[in-house]
């Protein structure tokens, strides 16, 4: 019997030994990947206007765009904003969605939820989609916006085809801060 609880005694340091050995690993891993975390500041006049889709990550509700992605965004007089997207579909035909974004509560104006389901339906939390900016540069000719788990990223400019430099460092600034890149399509003017 004393060798069946020192066995017993043995496995049961094994069992927690290894147990806290998964936990130790799972808190590196969920220490690898930052959260996701908008930017500080917002001239929420300034970003307004168009903003051409330079890359993202691929989505359902996109699947038709194949070149000329847009978005333009108009402050209201209410302080929420209208956003229109606009892209060429493979025929030739053009796509346009009509929507509006309006801030959470978050501190910072970066965080906001967008929907394009009818106003009617806008009491229902899930036609509200998170919309965070979560890198822009100084002179807000290049923007990326994405959402708390990563699952979107979209990547703006000022122009069709962005500075290939000021690119290039957002995206080393986006792979620092947790985003797989092998996913993102760059998309056709």
């Amino acid at each position: 019997m004393r060798i069946r609880q020192r066995i017993s005694g043995g496995m049961l340091a094994v069992a927690v030994c290894l147990s806290a050995i998964s936990l130790s690993a799972a808190a590196r891993a969920a220490d690898a990947v930052p959260p996701v975390v908008p930017v500080p500041a917002l001239d929420v006049p300034r970003y307004m206007g168009v903003w051409y889709e330079a890359a993202k990550f691929p989505n359902r509700f996109q699947a038709q765009c194949a070149r000329g992605t847009s978005a333009t965004y108009a402050l209201r007089d209410d302080g929420r904003v209208t956003v229109t997207n606009r892209c060429f579909r493979a025929d030739g035909g053009r796509e346009e969605a009509v929507g509006e974004a309006r801030a959470v509560g978050s501190p910072s104006p970066a965080v906001l939820e967008v929907r394009f389901a009818p106003a009617w339906l806008s009491w229902l939390p899930m036609v509200w989609g998170d919309y965070w900016i979560v890198d822009l540069d100084e002179a807000y000719t290049l923007a990326a916006v994405s959402e708390p788990r990563r699952e979107y990223l979209w990547i703006l400019s000022r122009t069709p085809v962005p500075d290939p430099a000021a690119y290039q460092a957002l995206l080393g600034r986006l792979k620092d801060r947790g985003y797989d890149l092998t996913r993102l399509e760059v998309s056709a003017p």
